[in-house]
């Protein structure tokens, strides 16, 4: 899975087979209608890209050959104990035997020396303990004896089959040298290992997309903090340390995943460049190389997209030149997006409630406020040059409205007020008109009334584009 940013560009194109890309295309606009305050309308789900199937039925035959064919060199191997490398004096009975039958055809020697030979091979005989075979061999949780019948069996042979498009003996070299690897940097037990507190912020998992891919973000720009670049890559044991980290955080996000036909069983990974240290910096080139190699070559298919924001020009001269070496299918997977396209690129794959408030939307850390269970978010989209209002009504007294707003690319005045029910009140400014620059974050507010009414909430688009306004709201009433 492809996963860091500043390097792999740099990658060879025979590497990234399995990271995958398109340069973002502006996803249609809404059709503008008249807001039903009423009934809201409802942030639909994307469904602009997927993954191939992993059910069987939905394979061509040359790929469920393909794969019927890998089990059995799989089965094989682990039955033969030939799955992974041997250790001198470890031969599996069948070496043993045919080192046996090339023996005998050796010319017969003098008495003496035959009778030597012959207490040698009684002894060898002797002496070789029986062979066991390991039929529980497992992958990310998932037993690997086709035989077993294992339920997401197929689905792991299928990801190393489609990084090597679905040439056979590829496919098992790369799952052997895999799973030698883990053995060698012991990636089963790194879950236990306390590593690297203090760069959590460098990389972590946050959220799902509209498919229910795991996201996790690489976020560069912290290491502008010369204290912590140094904690991190200052020396080779430290950029060690953060290889193991990276592996760990793959491995955690891997926990979310589920190997059954249909189930999600790759995660989107969002590459944030904003402030991250070009490629003068030669400790993390060394770094997050090394990191994008062993992801690439040992979590197959583990990415379903990669999308690079706040792009600067530097990486798309890099990887204006990378492009004509990757294949189409690796070009499919990468979406690239300049600082005023962020949050409408981030949009089209994850729901603006699980969009952090530092990309535009609507998700705060440790939010005690709004959670799943308070329902979705509503979006308005209203021409240039008009105006439209939200109306969050507050019937009983006492109450505290909440709310959230957020409108893509702002520009806009924008104002809050309580009108009270009884037209003799006075209408209350919460927050007087103001012009809402492209800079602006999400809006969170609240008002607490003392009369009946309602919290009206204005936007005057006075530009020449239409707008989307995402927002949420939620009434809490006073429990005295």
């Amino acid at each position: 899975m492809t996963v860091e940013s500043v390097d792999a560009v740099e990658v060879k194109a025979e590497e990234t087979q399995m990271t995958e890309v398109s340069v973002s295309v502006p996803e249609e606009e809404k059709t503008v209608g008249k807001v039903d305050e009423a009934a809201p309308k409802t942030v639909e789900k994307s469904s602009s890209y997927r993954e191939e199937s992993n059910f069987l039925s939905d394979l061509k035959d040359n790929e469920n050959k393909a794969l019927i064919e890998l089990r059995s060199k799989l089965e094989e191997a682990i039955l033969g104990n030939n799955l992974f490398k041997k250790e001198a004096g470890t031969e599996s009975k069948e070496e043993q035997r045919a080192a046996a039958e090339e023996k005998e055809k050796e010319p017969e020697a003098t008495d003496g020396t035959a009778q030597e030979g012959e207490d040698k091979q009684s002894s060898n005989d002797v002496e070789q303990p029986e062979e066991v075979v390991d039929r529980d061999i497992t992958l990310w949780g998932v037993p690997l004896l086709p035989s077993k019948c294992a339920e997401g069996n197929d689905v792991i042979l299928l990801k190393f089959l489609r990084a090597r498009e679905f040439k056979v003996n590829e496919a098992f070299e790369m799952l052997k040298k895999t799973l030698e690897w883990r053995k060698e940097f012991k990636t089963d037990s790194i879950l236990e290992e306390e590593l690297g507190q203090d760069i959590s912020s460098v990389a972590y998992m946050n959220g799902v997309d509209r498919e229910g891919h795991a996201i996790c973000y690489n976020i560069y720009g912290v290491l502008e903090n010369e204290e912590l670049y140094q904690k991190t890559f200052g020396t080779e044991e430290k950029r060690n340390q953060f290889l193991r980290w990276r592996i760990q955080l793959m491995e955690k996000g891997i926990q979310n995943l589920n190997f059954k036909p249909g189930g999600v069983t790759s995660l989107l990974q969002i590459t944030d460049l904003n402030n991250s240290p070009g490629p003068s910096k030669k400790e993390i080139r060394i770094a997050t190389k090394q990191a994008v190699s062993l992801l690439q070559d040992n979590y197959p298919e583990f990415v379903a997209r990669n999308i690079f924001i706040n792009v600067p020009f530097w990486y798309y001269a890099m990887n204006a030149l990378l492009s004509p070496f990757l294949t189409q299918r690796t070009k499919s997977k990468f979406v690239f997006a300049r600082p005023s396209k962020v949050t409408e690129t981030l949009l089209k794959y994850i729901s603006v409630e699980e969009i952090p408030v530092q990309y535009g939307g609507l998700k705060r850390e440790e939010d005690t406020e709004f959670s799943v269970e308070d329902g979705g978010v509503s979006e308005i989209v209203f021409k240039a040059g008009s105006t439209t209002t939200i109306e969050i009504p507050a019937p009983e007294v006492g109450s505290t409205l909440v709310w959230d707003l957020t409108v893509m690319g702002w520009e806009v005045n924008y104002k809050e007020e309580f009108v009270p029910a009884d037209e003799g009140s006075y209408t209350i400014i919460i927050q007087k008109g103001k012009k809402m620059g492209s800079q602006e974050g999400p809006v969170r507010n609240s008002f607490r009334n003392n009369e009946p009414g309602k919290v009206v909430l204005t936007i005057e688009n006075s530009g020449s584009k239409k707008k989307r306004v995402f927002y949420r709201y939620k009434t809490k009433n006073c429990s005295k």
